[in-house]
């Protein structure tokens, strides 16, 4: 009997998909986790590394482009819990994925993550100074998204399934808890690529700032979870060394709200930017 399952929606992930099963599987037995990719809209070899990486893995494909519907089919896949679900370019070890279930199998919350690391190797220096600041937000460091890894109890999944559909589905996720149910487990860390040029760290900010504003316009955002003027002259108070990084970080972050203010006002909510910088 497996003690987790474990949903991944990937769309053209040839590149990753690979190494992060091999990873996911490290450390643990063979019928721990019952693994499902569903390749979605994918006009590369996804399925086939998917496949050969993981033969325990069960490969669904899909002809829509959507991380959603990918999402709801792994759903359907499997009725196993506690539900792990991970972004493709996310690694995550096995030993890892177990850590993330023992709150959950002690019932102290409803709804884990792990600690994020942001190897900054190769990435522009403008690129590290926007992690250095994003990192050190109080609502980054407690929320459960922007890790790429949300594992949910049956209880959690129930009212996660009853959220609209969103593209900042990690973010919907977090802000469906609150901080007595949900946590970030210290021992089980995943490493997030960041982009390694600004241009491709704008575009993957725009679309966060899409996925939050549609948030907000759903009611579904806390507002502990916006990053406001007050947070960054607090952040900036607690740890002078900041301060100047943070006009990076401001001016990536009105980059980003410029960018998507075409996608609001067409209420394209289903256009994926994403980077490729951190797929090479």
């Amino acid at each position: 009997m497996a003690l987790a399952s474990v949903v991944i929606p990937a769309h053209n992930e040839a590149a990753t998909i690979g190494r992060n099963l091999a990873a996911l599987r490290g450390g643990t037995r063979g019928g721990d986790l019952d693994v499902v990719v569903v390749c979605n809209g994918c006009t590369d070899r996804t399925a086939e590394v998917a496949r050969a990486a993981d033969p325990q893995a069960r490969v669904i494909e899909i002809a829509q482009p959507s991380k959603a519907e990918a999402v709801r089919v792994g759903n359907a896949a499997t009725d196993v819990f506690p539900r792990i679900h991970l972004d493709a370019d996310i690694e995550l070890g096995g030993v890892a994925a177990l850590r993330l279930l023992e709150p959950i199998a002690r019932d102290e919350v409803l709804a884990t993550a792990p600690r994020r690391a942001v190897p900054r190797t190769g990435c522009s220096p403008w690129v590290r100074w926007y992690y250095d600041v994003w990192e050190a937000l109080p609502q980054v460091r407690t929320g459960l998204f922007g890790r790429g890894v949300v594992v949910l109890s049956e209880e959690a999944q129930a009212r996660v399934g009853a959220l609209p559909r969103m593209m900042g589905d990690d973010l919907a996720m977090s802000d469906s808890f609150g901080d007595h149910e949900r946590r970030v487990v210290p021992g089980a860390v995943a490493v997030v690529h960041p982009p390694r040029t600004v241009r491709d760290l704008v575009r993957r900010r725009v679309r966060v700032a899409t996925g939050n504003a549609q948030a907000e316009q759903l009611g579904v955002r806390r507002p502990a979870s916006r990053t406001s003027p007050r947070t960054l002259l607090g952040l900036a108070a607690e740890r002078p060394g900041l301060a100047l990084r943070l006009p990076v970080f401001v001016a990536v972050h009105v980059a980003a709200r410029l960018g998507a203010r075409r996608a609001l006002r067409d209420g394209d909510f289903t256009t994926w930017q994403r980077d490729e910088s951190s797929r090479t």
